[in-house]
């Protein structure tokens, strides 16, 4: 099992930040493992500086819940995801070793290449949480 923390990064239009790691195809919520000692929030808060660049306030994450899923890149592994919901400050490129970001639309079909943990646990609890 792969303990990781994760965020729904929303855009003032209601999109989804969605990023993809070099030489992979899923896409999936910017986040990552924890590192020894470290919180969920300590992790994600982390994770996004070293990913996006992106400095958040811990109180600007609201927990959205606890999800377990296959992983995306590893084969016969499974996620263990505390994942956050907060709104996006300001544009963020790419960084470490992520390859790609891409908006998604909720209200519209989903691309193929989603992770599991997303597309079967997280999508469906980000909808009803935004109601």
């Amino acid at each position: 099992m792969i303990t990781i923390a994760a965020a729904c990064l929303l855009d003032d239009t209601g999109r989804l930040l969605l990023v993809r790691k070099r030489g992979t195809h899923a896409f999936m919520l910017p986040g990552g493992k924890h590192e020894t000692g470290e919180t969920p929030v300590q992790a994600l808060l982390r994770e996004l500086q070293e990913e996006l660049d992106l400095r958040l306030e811990e109180n600007a994450l609201k927990p959205l819940g606890r999800f377990q899923a296959d992983a995306a890149n590893e084969p016969n592994m499974r996620v263990d995801a505390h994942v956050f919901v907060a709104t996006l400050p300001h544009p963020v490129q790419p960084a470490a070793e992520l390859e790609e970001l891409a908006w998604l639309d909720t209200a519209s079909d989903y691309p193929q290449n989603l992770a599991p943990l997303l597309r079967e646990q997280v999508l469906p609890a980000l909808l009803q949480h935004l109601g």
